[in-house]
């Protein structure tokens, strides 16, 4: 109810939009996304995305440790990362503005405005030793047909840590039941594993997150 009430944070999460619609909703939104997104409503998902990719990246050296940050927005996951010693970071997203805002901040190596899907990145196969998706799986944003291309430009070896609203999973029509599946069907044909799934409380008040963690083979 807080994000209905307090925030246009469900104008964003329409399930019909096209990904150029969504786009231009978070161009609209970014001057006000942070303060709606960490201030109002206490979104605790970068730091828990965060988190997760310290606990398994484990002793590796942080600094050399090449992220892609996929749905970046302004570098809210990044900024958590950076504190934790990760600085080699790269930024998808499909919105320019938000990409504006996160260039400011100087906390990414290389930024991409792109819409990630099944159609290839700029990006060459096998470049990042890890993933970061903090928010980027929710109604009307990346789809299932999106994991193969992130799988293919990390390197074998390498991790793959989401953290969406767990929510989407049980009540969004393209991820219920179709979602957690596909990504069954990945490590069925040897690409990927999972490492964890953990669901966490609070990643928005009242809401739980997920967190799933992937090993790519």
């Amino acid at each position: 109810m807080l994000a209905e009430t307090t925030t246009s944070l469900d104008t964003h999460h329409d399930p019909n939009s096209t990904p150029e619609e969504t786009a231009k909703c978070y161009d609209n939104w970014s001057g006000n996304y942070e303060k709606e997104l960490m201030t109002q409503l206490k979104c605790t998902a970068p730091r828990v995305c965060a988190d997760a990719m310290e606990k398994t990246m484990g002793g590796s050296n942080r600094k050399e440790v090449r992220i892609l940050d996929v749905a970046a927005g302004t570098g809210l996951c990044a900024e958590e990362l950076v504190k934790k010693g990760f600085t080699n970071i790269d930024a998808v997203d499909g919105s320019q503005k938000m990409l504006d805002l996160a260039e400011k901040k100087q906390i990414y190596r290389r930024l991409i405005c792109d819409f990630v899907g099944p159609n290839p990145l700029d990006i060459e196969n096998n470049t990042y030793d890890a993933i970061a998706c903090c928010s980027g799986f929710a109604a009307g944003h990346l789809k299932e047909d999106c994991l193969p291309e992130l799988i293919r430009v990390v390197k074998p070896g390498g991790y793959i840590v989401i953290t969406f609203r767990e929510e989407w999973l049980h009540h969004y029509e393209d991820y219920k039941d179709k979602l957690e599946p596909a990504m069954t069907r990945l490590q069925d044909k040897g690409l990927w594993e999972r490492v964890s799934r953990e669901v966490f409380p609070n990643y928005y008040p009242g809401k739980n997150g997920i967190t799933i963690v992937y090993k790519v083979l």
